[in-house]
């Protein structure tokens, strides 16, 4: 008799043993995390193309700023609909969706990007998308690192891009939001908390500033003392009419001489991002990490969407190999498989 259990059981397993190999190899679950990078996060979209081009399926979409907008995109079944949006923006009607004012606590009231955020996605919860999403904002005064995961999905994008100075905070849930891009400009540690096993990242903030390095000496330049660069000369007739627009002009945007206010905010925001992404990534690194080469676009060059995206396509294409290698390692295919190759795609 028990020599009878013996064989029941050995016959049990390699009935299981066969249905497992006609059943094929495991897919892996796919996290995807989009950075932020202002205009450059256009490049998520030629991304993620060539990843569903090849085979290679998200499971998980996190995003910080204009990542979390891609990302959004993406998850809710709208990257067309975004898609066609950022191709037909040109310079003249960029200007239209910003609403700036100077009575708030931001210089751009943000209500004219989110009737268009909300023509796209309405009143959709985040809990009602197909797929695990996450936006990544900051909280004021605490610095807390926010993961909205529930809630309306346009209000999260707009506290997840609610860049300091330029934006409104969001208040979302009695707590007042900023820019994810904060504290986690590239939020690998998202994707893998809510479940990937393999994480995809992308950085459009790579080549945007140097590596950094310390300059161990430097002084005052000695033939143009600081009065001579901050004191204009003096207006006189009717050149002093005209005087107050132009040093408004001036302080905002700068002169050959000097940086501007515009220039000071959007390079500061630039280094502190690039330091704490290099600090999160080493400390927490993706599988895979796709950096577009969109360094030399800038913050507001949202009209450059052909360009922008046909970068992060040439990048994606770049990392494919080592996102199959990637999924090989994770659910390898047999090779004694009949019909089976030594990589596989979701």
């Amino acid at each position: 008799m028990l020599e009878g259990l013996i064989r029941f059981g050995q016959g049990n397993g390699a009935a299981a043993a066969g249905a497992d190999k006609q059943a094929g190899p495991r897919r892996p679950t796919i996290g995807l995390a989009l950075g932020g990078g202002a205009a450059r996060g256009f490049a998520h979209i030629g991304i993620i193309r060539t990843l569903l081009a090849n085979g290679i399926v998200p499971d998980i979409v996190v995003g910080t700023s204009i990542g979390a907008v891609v990302g959004a995109s993406y998850a809710s079944g709208h990257l067309d609909t975004l898609e066609e949006w950022a191709r037909s923006l040109q310079p003249r009607n960029i200007l239209s969706y910003l609403d700036i004012r100077l009575n708030g606590s931001g210089l751009i009231g943000g209500s004219k990007l989110a009737t268009q955020l909300e023509a796209s996605f309405g009143k959709m919860l985040i809990e009602e998308l197909p797929l695990k999403f996450a936006a990544i904002a900051t909280e004021v005064k605490t610095g807390h690192e926010i993961w909205l995961t529930h809630g309306r999905l346009v209000d999260a994008l707009r506290a997840s891009y609610a860049l300091p100075g330029i934006f409104e905070p969001m208040l979302i849930a009695e707590r007042w939001l900023l820019d994810g891009a904060l504290v986690n400009p590239v939020p690998v540690s998202a994707a893998r908390a809510l479940g990937a096993e393999i994480v995809i990242a992308a950085n459009v903030s790579t080549d945007v500033i140097g590596h950094g390095t310390t300059i161990a000496a430097h002084g005052t330049t000695p033939d143009l003392p600081h009065a001579e660069l901050d004191m204009p000369a003096p207006k006189r007739g009717f050149s002093r009419l005209f005087s107050a627009e132009k040093t408004v002009k001036r302080e905002f945007f700068g002169s050959a001489g000097r940086p501007g206010i515009s220039t000071v905010m959007v390079d500061a925001f630039n280094i502190m991002q690039d330091r704490i992404t290099r600090a999160r990534l080493a400390g927490d690194p993706p599988d895979v990490l796709i950096s577009p080469r969109v360094g030399r676009i800038g913050w507001f060059d949202f009209h450059r969407a052909d360009e922008i995206m046909a970068h992060g396509a040439r990048a994606a294409e770049r990392a494919i190999e080592s996102i199959q290698e990637s999924i090989q390692i994770i659910a390898p295919v047999a090779s004694d498989t009949p019909g089976t190759s030594q990589t596989s795609t979701p």
